[in-house]
């Protein structure tokens, strides 16, 4: 424990002060007893010689008063550094032994006195987003659409006639506290060595549609699966509804299956849910209007973040709650369902379905574009964010927010730095400009 980490135990909320203050206090009333009892038998009993220089007579009391506080301190501070070693090895995961208990104790008093965030999104996105959050509040709601049709999630869907679990697996693993090897283990996918039946298949999706058949319902599967994996946050499907995305290009084609939509090569025109009047979560549609900070996306724009917006009870409480509402442009365009789009293109395809010009207050977008073009095996593009486009009554607030080693990727931490920071700052939003960079 070294002595920045040994101050933590004094910092405010930690709720140990006081009993490190009882416990002196304590000390200090045994201490007087102890000196009650020792006064008594100096007078009464006669010492032999020897005695004179064990108890150090020859110096002066109040010297001998600083000695032993001194020595009495010095022995707090090393039986307590090495109570926190002993309590971390016998209590805590070789992957968190490393920290000292005061981190750990700090962390969770911090995370729990977090913003009630709630996050709509899916895919990677969505779960880099949530592993940056966990570390600044563990008040986390994540909203994942239930419209995927393809890969595993579709065929444990058609199969079993189960919601997705695709999206759900993605972000128990990015919310959870587990040993690393849990959290790799519950996103390891199946080969085709596997067999025809399971091959494809990810781990974590099979579990999930197991609890599932265990627990009674998926609901149940989720909330036991997130105990299991100590999840840090809540993961909550829009709606428990059996819904398809539907969506139709410019040329009239309407086309069916979240998973057939790229198919196409261009963004559609217009896309929604079948049956349109599906039920929101209720305890998705009370964490929105609860919520203090939502975050819409990023993710699949038509396919991961429109789904959840087009439940009609998720969109209407996002409009209606009071919450400080950002979205997240992607960092780079996904063919064929957004080739082309800026920043403010991706906003727009919210507004325009939402219809709602005010749906945010801020739209978060990268600032850092790459010198040369991406590979071209991505078919994919930078995002720009002009500062001059259409953003409605939101404000465009620009950083480094991209994966250097990934640039279709957002940097997780980062992102989730500026989310807060964003938030933060929230009541300079009248003083702002209508565009500025975060750096």
């Amino acid at each position: 424990m070294s002595r920045g980490n040994f101050t933590k135990w004094m910092y405010v909320g930690l709720h140990i002060k006081r009993w490190l203050a009882l416990l002196a206090i304590a000390v200090a009333i045994m201490g007087i007893g102890f000196a009650y009892i020792l006064r008594e038998v100096y007078v009464s009993y006669t010492f032999p010689p020897w005695a004179y220089y064990v108890t150090l007579q020859f110096i002066p009391r109040w010297t001998r008063g600083i000695l032993f506080i001194t020595s009495a301190l010095s022995l707090a501070i090393f039986s307590g550094w090495r109570l926190n070693r002993s309590l971390a090895h016998a209590l805590l995961p070789d992957s968190t032994r490393a920290h000292d208990i005061v981190d750990i104790v700090y962390q969770n008093r911090t995370r729990d006195r977090g913003p009630r965030i709630v996050a709509l999104g899916g895919g990677t996105g969505l779960s880099n987003l949530l592993r940056g959050l966990k570390q600044y509040t563990s008040n986390l709601t994540a909203i994942v659409t239930v419209a995927d049709d393809g890969g595993s999630s579709g065929r444990l869907r058609r199969d079993l006639h189960v919601i997705p679990p695709g999206d759900i697996r993605n972000c128990i693993a990015a919310l959870a506290d587990a040993e690393p090897l849990v959290t790799q283990l519950f996103q390891y996918r199946f080969d085709e060595r596997a067999g025809e039946g399971i091959a494809g298949h990810s781990f974590g999706n099979l579990f999930i549609t197991a609890m599932a058949e265990v627990t009674g319902n998926m609901e149940a599967a989720i909330t036991e699966t997130s105990r299991v994996l100590a999840v840090r946050g809540r993961i909550l499907p829009s709606t428990l509804d059996d819904v398809t995305l539907a969506a139709r290009f410019a040329g009239g084609k309407v086309v069916h299956g979240e998973s057939v939509l790229p198919d196409e090569g261009v963004p559609p025109i217009e896309v929604w849910i079948e049956p349109r009047d599906s039920a929101a979560h209720p305890a998705a549609v009370r964490a929105l209007l609860e919520a203090e900070l939502i975050v819409i996306g990023p993710g699949s724009l038509y396919t991961s973040v429109l789904p959840n917006l087009l439940v009609p009870g998720i969109g209407r409480a996002v409009k209606e709650s009071g919450a400080h509402k950002l979205f997240i442009s992607n960092v780079a365009t996904q063919h064929g369902e957004t080739d082309g789009y800026t920043a403010a293109d991706h906003y727009a395809a919210l507004r325009r379905h939402l219809q709602d010009d005010r749906l945010v207050d801020v739209v978060l977008a990268n600032s850092n574009l790459p010198a040369e073009p991406m590979n071209p095996e991505w078919q994919s593009e930078p995002v720009l964010a002009p500062g001059d486009a259409d953003y409605g009554a939101a404000r465009l607030v620009l950083a480094d927010i991209v994966d250097h080693d990934r640039r279709y990727r957002h940097d997780g931490d980062a992102l989730a730095a500026l989310v807060m920071r964003a938030y933060f700052e929230r009541d300079l939003r009248v003083q702002a400009p209508a565009a500025y960079s975060s750096r």
